[in-house]
């Protein structure tokens, strides 16, 4: 597998990590007979821990196709190079770390990790459009 297929790999490896992080914390807040149900009851707001995580999924979800598709671009057109690679691994790794700042709460920070993901998506993209 090339790398950018490989970080594309881990990087649904962490979409799949953020479904599990709020499935826990909304099923510890609701119990596992709420979440064995139907799910038709109205309940009480999420907590703030679970509703944190449940916007960082959200949030994934929102550049996870773009990420997607210019990766599988990258590797179509054989534009896998340095830049590329570099740009999938600042994406990979910001998300990372986004997760648990989002959770907690850490606000500015958060949104400059944000940034630096972005910037990673964007690189790839620049590359494949210059380079």
């Amino acid at each position: 597998m090339t790398p950018l297929l490989t970080i594309l790999a881990w990087t649904l490896v962490l979409a799949f990590v953020q479904i599990l992080l709020f499935d826990i914390a909304r099923t510890g807040q609701y119990g596992l007979k709420w979440n064995m149900g139907a799910r038709d009851e109205a309940m009480p707001p999420l907590s703030p821990m679970a509703e944190r995580l449940r916007r960082a999924q959200d949030n994934l979800y929102e550049t996870l196709p773009l990420f997607i598709a210019a990766v599988l671009i990258a590797v179509a057109a054989g534009k896998e190079n340095t830049i590329t690679i570099l740009g999938a691994q600042i994406y990979l790794i910001g998300r990372v770390i986004y997760v648990p700042l989002y959770a907690y709460g850490v606000k500015n920070i958060r949104s400059l990790v944000w940034i630096g993901s972005t910037i990673g998506l964007g690189m790839i993209v620049v590359s494949l459009l210059l380079g």
